[in-house]
């Protein structure tokens, strides 16, 4: 393939000697931005990091995709599919949230999940987990535990983060302290550095939406547009 879109597909750079594909690096980078968005509320978050999903799905799944490392992630390609389809749903709800507003609030109003919303986090997070894991490990994916892990993970602070729930930014610091250490010793060095930057982002995205829940709180917003942006 030539043009752009083929040197996007093939071009490498050098770090610490070992080949690196500048579309992870891109696509770690859309991420980023998709997270800052994220953080300040605003809706085009989703279809930025739609895009590194899409550049991402090609890096992980090696089998199809050219790709310098040795090892398959099966998972990581996997949650990038799932990361597509629910940021769907996500765009369309902060959307939804704005025209309900005057167009001037952020597009979501962030409050703490509630005891039962909790409880099923958690129950997602261990049968997700314990499904995906002999998926993967049959899929031949390189470490499918903490793959698993991240899979199922990722997938739930992505919806937490379409729901508004603060507690979403703790899952994705979970998330990344498996994260880092697997992409490591797979060679997928541009996104185990990224996953070091997310992991402090996301401890100041929890500290911004937990000061912001606290103030909507105390201003005790109108009950009826509270439930359209929770």
């Amino acid at each position: 393939m030539t043009g752009p879109l083929g040197w996007l597909l093939d071009a490498q750079v050098h770090v610490v000697g070992s080949p690196v594909l500048v579309r992870e690096i891109v696509g770690n980078v859309f991420g980023l931005v998709s997270a800052l968005l994220g953080l300040r509320r605003v809706v085009w978050a989703w279809p930025v990091g739609m895009i590194g999903n899409g550049l991402l799905f090609t890096v992980f799944l090696g089998g199809v995709f050219a790709t310098p490392q040795a090892h398959d992630l099966y998972g990581q390609a996997g949650r990038q599919v799932f990361f597509f389809a629910v940021s769907v749903y996500g765009w369309w709800r902060w959307s939804r949230n704005r025209r309900s507003g005057d167009g001037a609030e952020p597009a979501v109003v962030p409050r703490w999940a509630t005891g039962r919303e909790r409880l099923a986090l958690l129950v997602a997070a261990a049968v997700g987990t314990a499904a995906a894991y002999p998926v993967l490990a049959a899929l031949g994916s390189w470490g499918p535990l903490p793959d698993a892990w991240i899979l199922v993970g990722s997938l739930l602070a992505t919806y937490g983060m379409a729901r508004g729930w603060v507690e979403f930014w703790l899952i994705w610091i979970a998330v990344d302290a498996v994260g880092v250490p697997l992409l490591l010793g797979g060679g997928f060095y541009p996104s185990a550095a990224m996953y070091l930057v997310y992991g402090a982002f996301c401890a100041a995205g929890f500290y911004a939406w937990w000061r912001t829940s606290r103030t909507v709180t105390r201003t005790r917003i109108p009950a009826t547009y509270s439930e359209v942006v929770a």
